[in-house]
């Protein structure tokens, strides 16, 4: 018997016990009419809006590559550009208006905290450009991390693959965490913080392997002379 897409959303909003006018509500209904589109398109909100949880959204997705409702690599690559869509405008804000402007306008939108664009600029201003890949990996700086480095003036070209790998990174990891899980998709919200511990190690150790690997190339030359 073929599942129709119908069938899948009832059963995700099941599953989630989330009313239809819910965070997963709405999120289904785009990816009805849109398909992978419509996952991106979410993502995209959820960047511009950092209350809108990547959590749900995200295995929310998977669990629809599962039941066949979605292409799991599309998924990914949709959700991915839609992270780096979102992120890319937050940059301009930033660029546009500087710090005390945007300060000024975060103050005034319903949940979004000036202490969570405080954070953010601090975590950038202590890591550099590094900030942009592992902040991607940090709820509310995933998305917020945008900001300064627009403010900052941060060049677009080392901006733009920076916030694609670290997205690429988040977004696979929970949606393929959603397609593993099946019905089971909302518990990824729970585990999170695990998840997100171990991608953050990973992103630090990677960042630590690119820099030796720098300075030993560096170093050779030297020794050959």
């Amino acid at each position: 018997m073929i599942t129709t897409t119908n069938q899948v959303m009832m059963t995700a909003l099941q599953a989630t016990q989330e009313p239809t006018g819910g965070v997963a509500g709405w999120a289904i209904d785009l990816m009805e009419r849109l398909g992978p589109a419509g996952a991106g398109l979410a993502v995209a909100l959820e960047n511009l809006f950092p209350p809108l949880p990547s959590e749900v959204i995200l295995p929310l997705a998977g669990f629809a590559a599962a039941r066949g409702d979605l292409g799991l690599l599309s998924a990914i690559l949709f959700t991915t550009l839609g992270s780096v869509v979102g992120a890319l405008a937050l940059y301009g804000v930033g660029r546009l208006l500087g710090r005390d402007r945007t300060r000024a306008i975060a103050g005034k939108l319903p949940l979004v905290k000036v202490a969570d664009v405080d954070k953010a600029e601090e975590w950038f201003l202590r890591h550099g450009p590094k900030a942009v890949l592992i902040g991607r990996l940090v709820p509310v700086v995933r998305s917020l991390i945008s900001v300064p480095a627009g403010v900052e003036r941060m060049r677009v070209a080392l901006f733009l693959p920076l916030t694609a790998i670290g997205s690429l990174v988040w977004n696979s990891l929970l949606i393929l965490a959603g397609y593993q899980l099946g019905e089971r998709w909302h518990l990824v919200e729970s585990s999170v913080g695990v998840f997100q511990k171990l991608v953050i190690a990973g992103a630090v150790a990677a960042v630590a392997w690119f820099v030796v690997v720098k300075l030993r190339g560096r170093s050779d030359p030297e020794k050959v002379q």
